[in-house]
């Protein structure tokens, strides 16, 4: 039976048009009765009350992760990092990438110089691929570099180093708003676009 009530009211329409009927094999279920429609949206409605709740249950527990500062929240390692044993563990060559990346845009690079960059020196992506302005601005939005842990509204210390201080990112997310503005539009995709840490 499904857990949602959409999925599972199609389900019973498309047996309808087809005139057939639900019988369960394992329990006294049979949709051609009042009886059985009755009682099998009841069970159908508990099954989809239990997957919300667990549902609640687990943003419940995100939410508390992301305010202790610890752990993955939904989503792979940002480049730099791997998760292991519950913690981010740094890649070194990664790391180095990205501490170029902010001194260079730091110094008046653009993202399209910075990615010539990094294609040049055969550097690769998370996924070993190819390096685009996108990527780099992404990397250059992220506040876990200046050592935080970001998820939807909460913005806490992490139990990992910093990469660039809370100053750097702050002047990187500066220069990402000016140039957005003078080109009129917000290019850079990430929710730190032009947010301020405050340390």
């Amino acid at each position: 039976i499904h857990r949602n009530s959409k999925n599972f009211m199609t389900m019973m329409e498309l047996l309808n048009e087809k005139g057939k009927e639900f019988v369960s094999m394992t329990e006294s279920l049979d949709t051609s009765t009042a009886m059985g429609r009755f009682v099998m949206d009841i069970i159908q409605r508990i099954a989809q009350l239990e997957s919300e709740q667990i549902g609640e249950r687990v943003y419940v527990g995100m939410r508390q992760k992301a305010k202790d500062g610890k752990g993955m929240l939904g989503s792979p390692a940002p480049y730099g990092y791997e998760y292991r044993d519950g913690h981010f563990v740094e890649v070194a060559e990664e790391i180095d990438a990205v501490r170029k990346i902010y001194a260079m845009y730091l110094n008046g690079k653009s993202l399209g110089d910075i990615t010539s960059w990094l294609e040049g020196e055969g550097i690769k992506t998370k996924k070993r691929g190819k390096w685009d302005k996108k990527t780099v601005a992404r990397i250059l939005s992220n506040p876990i570099y200046c050592g935080l842990v970001e998820w939807e509204d909460i913005i806490v210390p992490g139990e990992h180093n910093e990469v660039v201080s809370v100053e750097e990112f702050n002047r990187a997310q500066k220069l990402k708003h000016e140039k957005a503005r003078r080109k009129g539009k917000n290019f850079v995709i990430g929710k730190s676009l032009g947010k301020e840490i405050i340390s």
